[in-house]
């Protein structure tokens, strides 16, 4: 099961290296938010996230853990929901700023306002206009 895990995770990976950007929803109250991602990698099996806590993405994820993300490349799109989860430790703030260098401009691993967050697990699907469906979960 772990190499068709990890071959899932990859897929999921490529695809939204090829978008470059994914879209995030989370909650505020009763209210939907949805913002544009460029930050995501995977860490030890995990989809991950990076943000400030002093954003509202920040609180809006403490307080309602459930997300969703929606990215898109052509005619294809890949939609994952799922719970978040919170690492506090500094691997996972370590693995972001090795993985995209650009943000050592604005966080370090240290600072007190970087935070990493994750699915815990995740089910979704990739679709196509065709009416292609390959059902995922991570």
């Amino acid at each position: 099961m772990l190499c068709v895990m990890s071959w899932i995770m990859k897929e999921i990976l490529d695809f939204l290296a090829e978008c470059k950007v994914l879209f995030l929803a989370t909650t505020e109250g009763e209210k939907p938010h949805v913002r544009a991602m460029g930050l995501f990698f995977e860490h030890k099996g995990k989809l991950c996230f990076g943000t400030s806590n002093r954003k509202p993405l920040w609180k809006q994820l403490k307080a309602n853990p459930n997300i969703e993300i929606c990215a898109c490349a052509g005619t294809k799109w890949l939609r994952l929901a799922g719970k978040a989860a919170f690492d506090p430790g500094k691997e996972y703030r370590e693995k972001a700023l090795e993985a995209i260098p650009s943000l050592k401009s604005k966080y370090a691993v240290d600072d007190g306002i970087f935070e990493i967050f994750y699915f815990e697990s995740a089910r979704g699907a990739f679709e196509d206009l065709a009416g292609g469906k390959k059902e995922v979960s991570i």
